[in-house]
């Protein structure tokens, strides 16, 4: 016996696009006209520049680099006796 199931309808609470930012453009509005959005996406302002994270990041690139060589010396890669 098969049984047959009606498909269920799944509630979203997503909000097209136009409702968001104002309707797109269409596709003849693709010219060097550059003073506008041609795809109808919202401008997003950057934040401040987080200085914390990158010198850390900066200083995991120099400790991994000193590492590297470090290991290169152990190994005999740079410098053989």
């Amino acid at each position: 016996m098969t049984e047959t199931h009606e498909p269920r309808r799944v509630e979203t609470s997503h909000v097209p696009a136009e409702e968001l930012t104002g309707p797109t453009h269409g596709a003849d509005d693709h010219g060097a006209d550059h003073g506008h959005d041609d795809h109808g996406h919202a401008a997003e302002a950057l934040g401040p520049v987080d200085t914390w994270a990158w010198g850390a990041g900066v200083l995991g690139l120099a400790i991994a680099a000193v590492m590297a060589v470090a290991f290169a010396l152990a190994t005999g890669a740079i410098l053989p006796a």
